[in-house]
């Protein structure tokens, strides 16, 4: 016997919204069969009812421009945002999750930013928050690590967590295209926005980096916790070079658990552009596709990949969450609000060890290598590889770190910067993997 419907409140109807949307309308047998009762939107909060949205198979009537009021109706029993933005998706939120509405959210932003106010109203509420849409799009990727792998000790999370940017570094790379032209292809096809500015100077990859520490660690860690890169200042000549040492340079998030002498653990979460060698699972990743490389203890290597982005590889994560929660609502259950036992502190950037790769503009005269790696000496940073190619004002050395702490190779650049021999640092990269 099919149980009473699901009501559904859907917050925002863009891109994502519409297609969440139609899924409901086309699959809805299935999703019945799946749920045990069927689901009923029951409301639309937009910013705009007389806005054109094409031919959505819902009463017209339903749309409202009072999204609180919606939340607070006494027939709503899960709520949907696809809005985004940190204010008024927070108050929205909190206020459904703290009368015990079950919360299905695609907001990275606000995740990343006070994520610990939407766990504690659902822990307060007895409510399900779940945002498996914020991260990857439909890769299935949160739950494996808050789920799947919760009897696991996760070690290292490196991902590709932006189409735009990928697809902009996959350009370069295949056709020797500098930052600009890539750009503006990524535009012209549209996977950049008008102004793609989050993308490449990574704050989006830095939000979902934060999101995925806070799972994969059992620690709260937000967005102003995440060292952040963009790939503006990597070069057609910084690609040709990662070419030429069997490598490729993506915009990698990156966080892992550290262990210090004395046994401490700490986390440390960064998002940059790293050569990484094509021999690498990630290298191959290419386009706008995403993918997300965990390592634990007992699973060892696992691997998680597909469209990151989308109007509907993100409704399809929606839709995932809100089966779960609506399962779980009619069982009169909820899932744990969050796991932050761990409360890991947080590593700092300068503590950070890694690879680099330091290519200089230098003066063509005698005693410039030497003078050069006696800086990288000083300050305890060890060279791999030097290339030095060019004669006159073409001169240039080529740099290979082994690995050294980040607040090493930052006070080695520095004194490089005024040694009158260089003439310029044209790029700092740092190189992950195993090359």
């Amino acid at each position: 016997m099919t149980k009473p419907a699901v009501r559904v409140a859907l917050l925002g109807c863009g891109t994502v919204g519409a297609e969440v949307v139609r899924l409901l309308h086309d699959q809805a047998e299935d999703l019945t069969a799946r749920i045990g009762a069927p689901l009923e939107i029951v409301g639309i909060a937009v910013r705009r009812i007389g806005r054109d949205r094409g031919d959505l198979p819902v009463d017209p009537s339903i749309f409202t421009t009072d999204a609180l009021g919606l939340i607070k109706r006494d027939d709503v029993d899960v709520v949907i945002e696809v809005v985004g933005g940190i204010e008024p998706a927070r108050t929205w939120l909190v206020e459904a999750l703290r009368a015990g509405k079950s919360v299905v959210t695609a907001n990275k932003a606000l995740l990343a930013e006070d994520g610990g106010a939407l766990h504690d109203a659902a822990a307060e509420g007895g409510a399900d928050l779940y945002y498996e849409a914020a991260v990857a799009g439909a890769i299935p990727l949160l739950r494996p690590l808050r789920e799947s792998l919760h009897g696991d000790r996760i070690t290292k999370v490196t991902g590709i967590v932006n189409g735009t940017t990928n697809f902009i570094l996959s350009s370069m790379d295949s056709t020797g295209a500098g930052f600009g032209e890539a750009l503006e292809e990524a535009t012209a096809l549209g996977y950049a926005e008008a102004d793609p500015t989050a993308d490449v100077e990574g704050f989006d990859a830095g939000a979902k980096a934060a999101i995925l520490a806070s799972l994969a660690f059992h620690t709260r860690v937000t967005a102003a916790d995440v060292y952040r890169e963009g790939i503006t200042e990597v070069t057609a000549a910084d690609v040709a070079s990662a070419r030429e040492m069997g490598s490729t340079i993506k915009l990698l998030c990156i966080a892992a658990r550290n262990v210090d002498a004395q046994g401490t653990e700490s986390v440390s979460v960064r998002v940059h552009p790293a050569m990484i060698p094509r021999s690498h699972p990630l290298a191959g990743v290419g386009g706008a596709y995403n993918a997300v490389f965990v390592e634990a203890e007992a699973a060892g290597q696992l691997m998680f990949y597909g469209a990151g982005a989308g109007g509907t590889p993100t409704a399809s994560a929606v839709l995932g969450d809100v089966v779960a929660v609506s399962r779980n609502r009619l069982a009169g259950t909820w899932a744990p609000s969050e796991s932050a036992y761990a409360k890991l502190a947080i590593r700092p950037m300068g503590d950070a060890i890694t690879r680099y790769h330091v290519s200089l503009d230098v003066a063509d005269r005698a005693g410039v290598l030497s003078q050069v790696a006696g800086v990288f000496a000083k300050h305890d940073v060890s060279i791999a590889t030097v290339r030095q190619a060019g004669h006159g004002d073409e001169a240039s050395l080529v740099i290979v770190t082994h690995t050294a702490r980040d607040a090493a190779l930052a006070a080695t650049v520095d004194e490089l910067r005024n040694l009158d021999i260089v003439r310029s640092i044209a790029s700092v990269l740092r190189v992950e993997g195993d090359n």
